[in-house]
């Protein structure tokens, strides 16, 4: 009797933990079959965003909830159009079709736009639909003059920011329509090219708000076979009055033959990024005609030493906090002056060792304590790696 009342418990017991593990599968069964379909459209809006354009149309035939959240308003304020050719990209282009019924649907949504592609139709169709851009970046595009027509008769009032890069089919007077009607853009980014008198006056008229930034890249290709025209003076002196705190920033990737018609007089530039090797003449230019530079950047200026071109910069560009140096040559002791002159201001101190040659006062390891007893901190100068 009390062996069977022993069995009796221990199947009680038994079906009891059964019962148990079997409400326990159901009870995940059932969280993993609705979870994802019932997540809150917050959540989702959330991964959506992550989603190249191609995986977001994919995702949005999962359910109803999902589509709901794919048509969001909010899900395309902020969009990146890149369309490769298959020829020249290792990425899967997205279908031009998928774009233009994605834009139509929600073009006057976008606020926010990025558009790299050699498809020119998708990025009409943007601008014949929205109403609302604030930002656009269009790069390496055949947009030209009409177009931008169409941008601006729709967007006129919100448009802030536009960069422009590798846009070949834009002429002056393309860009120039922008920045008559366009009075709220506050930063502008393109191609020397693009830049003229007539421009820089239309961003110093009453009408348009002080610009906060201004980006020019100057670019050759092909030594000798780019003319570059000069901008005038007053028209710099107008824009500068307009906007006295804009930063101007300029990336010259040309030849050192074709610097002649640059720092001829005092520009306004504030950040200045040579991209080529440039002369011990250019520098010694920039430190007379730019007296608001903040930041400079040398890649590469050859064999002869940067003393002279250094001290003058540091005298005459009082607001100089960043300097890079490259493929240069600069004796220690006029580094270690150049630093004393700038003091503390100067916040970034980007120098390769290499460029740093020692004379009778400095040696390599004298100048790491100098130029940090200056700084008010701890500086070592920058080392190429050996592998």
């Amino acid at each position: 009797m009390k062996r069977g009342g022993r069995d009796s418990d221990c199947n009680s017991s038994e079906e009891g933990t059964a019962e148990k593990s079997k409400k326990l599968r159901t009870t995940n069964e059932h969280s993993q079959t609705c979870d994802w379909g019932n997540l809150l459209q917050d959540i989702i809006l959330q991964v959506f965003k992550y989603l190249p354009l191609l995986d977001r149309a994919h995702a949005s035939q999962v359910c109803r909830n999902w589509n709901q959240v794919f048509h969001m308003p909010d899900l395309w304020r902020c969009f990146e159009f890149e369309l490769n050719q298959p020829a020249t990209s290792y990425l899967k282009a997205t279908h031009p079709e998928l774009i233009k019924q994605i834009i139509k649907r929600h073009s006057n949504h976008l606020q926010y736009v990025s558009f790299k592609s050699h498809f020119i139709s998708a990025l009409t169709v943007v601008f014949v639909n929205s109403k609302s851009l604030s930002s656009l970046k269009i790069d390496d595009t055949p947009v030209d003059d009409p177009s931008l027509k169409v941008l601006v008769a729709n967007n006129s009032d919100t448009l802030k920011l536009l960069k422009m890069s590798s846009c070949p089919h834009v002429s002056p007077a393309g860009i120039l329509c922008v920045a008559d009607q366009c009075h709220g853009l506050r930063e502008l980014a393109l191609n020397y090219h693009l830049l003229s008198d007539e421009l820089l006056l239309a961003l110093s008229s009453e009408k348009h708000v002080r610009l906060e930034h201004l980006r020019i890249d100057v670019v050759s290709e092909n030594p000798g076979q780019t003319h570059f025209h000069t901008i005038q003076k007053s028209s710099w002196d107008a824009f500068i009055r307009h906007s006295p705190k804009v930063n101007l920033v300029m990336y010259f990737f040309l030849y050192e033959e074709e610097f002649d018609p640059f720092f001829r007089y005092e520009i306004p530039a504030t950040h200045l990024y040579f991209g080529r090797s440039v002369s011990k003449d250019v520098l010694g230019r920039v430190g007379m005609t730019c007296p608001r530079l903040v930041e400079l950047v040398v890649c590469a200026n050859g064999l002869r030493p940067l003393d002279e071109e250094l001290i003058r910069i540091a005298e005459r560009c009082k607001n100089l906090s960043a300097i890079g140096l490259g493929e240069c040559e600069v004796s220690c002791s006029a580094f270690v002056e150049f630093v004393k002159m700038c003091g503390g201001r100067l916040s970034q101190l980007s120098i390769m060792e290499e460029v740093l040659i020692p004379d009778q006062k400095y040696s390599l390891e004298q100048i790491h304590w100098e130029v940090s007893k200056h700084l008010g901190r701890v500086w070592f100068p920058d080392m190429m790696p050996t592998w």
